[in-house]
């Protein structure tokens, strides 16, 4: 069994304001810990990873092609597969939450473009 806490996670920042780090990565999924500090944006991006995650606490704005949807705090979330998305961080207080990818992800395609 691998065990990790989130305070041993090591983040980066992949755009200004957001953070991401993998808490525990196998052969078929991986799980980043993020955070969205207040004004931030996640790029909006697609990859063929399907996702699903969870918000821990704060509140964002998923931003998908044609419609936007609040995350608050305890909402659970899944973007299929090349699915447009992106997301804001509108309020005034930090977003932090788990993302699930499978397959695993390393490190975002969408960072290298």
């Amino acid at each position: 069994m691998d065990h990790r806490q989130t305070g041993d996670v090591v983040t980066e920042e992949v755009a200004d304001g957001v953070f991401l780090g993998t808490l525990s990565m196998g052969e078929r999924a991986s799980m980043k810990y993020w955070q969205i500090d207040p004004g931030a944006s996640l790029p909006t991006h697609e990859h063929e990873h399907e996702q699903i995650g969870y918000v821990l606490s704060g509140t964002l704005t998923a931003i998908l092609e044609d419609e936007e949807i609040l995350l608050e705090e305890g909402d659970a979330y899944r973007f299929p597969s090349n699915e447009y998305h992106g997301a804001e961080n509108r309020s005034d207080e930090p977003a932090v939450g788990l993302g699930v990818l499978a397959p695993p992800r390393d490190r975002p395609e969408w960072r290298d473009r």
